[in-house]
């Protein structure tokens, strides 16, 4: 029998660093950083890279802050918390279906009644 594998949606840092946006809504990946490493042992350049990854993704948007010595990015989430869990999950679901069909569905109306 084949096992399923299972993904997480992010790695333990990305969920971090989404939380702080989610609750605070715009910040320089500096602010970011300095929240995280109050819980973690975190590189600046790791937060930079990470937040960078999410803007690829769609996940978060940056914008351009003109600052001494250049530009630096001020990060927000794309999306309110519950308007991405909505649509992920919709997202998790739709593929059950697609890859378990009406055992997906059948489990479903179980679990749930």
């Amino acid at each position: 029998m084949k096992r399923v594998r299972v993904d997480k949606v992010f790695s333990p840092l990305e969920h971090d660093v989404l939380q702080i946006l989610w609750r605070q809504k715009s910040l320089r990946v500096r602010q970011i950083f300095d929240q995280l490493k109050k819980k973690r042992k975190v590189a600046l350049s790791s937060v930079a890279v990470i937040l960078d990854r999410l803007h690829a993704k769609g996940i978060v948007k940056r914008t351009i802050e003109k600052a001494r010595g250049g530009v630096r990015y001020v990060y927000c989430v794309a999306e309110e918390k519950s308007k991405f869990e909505q649509q992920h999950i919709g997202k998790v679901v739709d593929q059950l279906v697609r890859r378990f069909g009406n055992t997906a569905v059948a489990y479903f109306q179980e679990r749930f009644k």
